[in-house]
């Protein structure tokens, strides 16, 4: 279930981080073009699929770690 406050907050922390970076003009900690950003959120939608699927495998288990 989605936490729709901390989703919110999480997006308003975002917005105001994202302007105090402009304002200040320093580049920001984040893939600044939208193929990037698609990267992300690639890598994201990836590991929510594998990790509803019956399938994993646990590398650090297999390590010994």
């Amino acid at each position: 279930m989605v936490d729709w406050t901390l989703t919110g907050l999480a997006l308003l922390t975002g917005l105001i981080t994202g302007s105090v970076f402009s304002f200040l003009e320093i580049p920001i900690p984040a893939p600044p073009e939208l193929p990037g950003l698609m990267g992300i959120v690639g890598i994201y939608v990836g590991f929510k699929l594998v990790d509803a699927s019956p399938y994993g495998f646990d590398l650090l288990d297999a390590l010994g770690l």
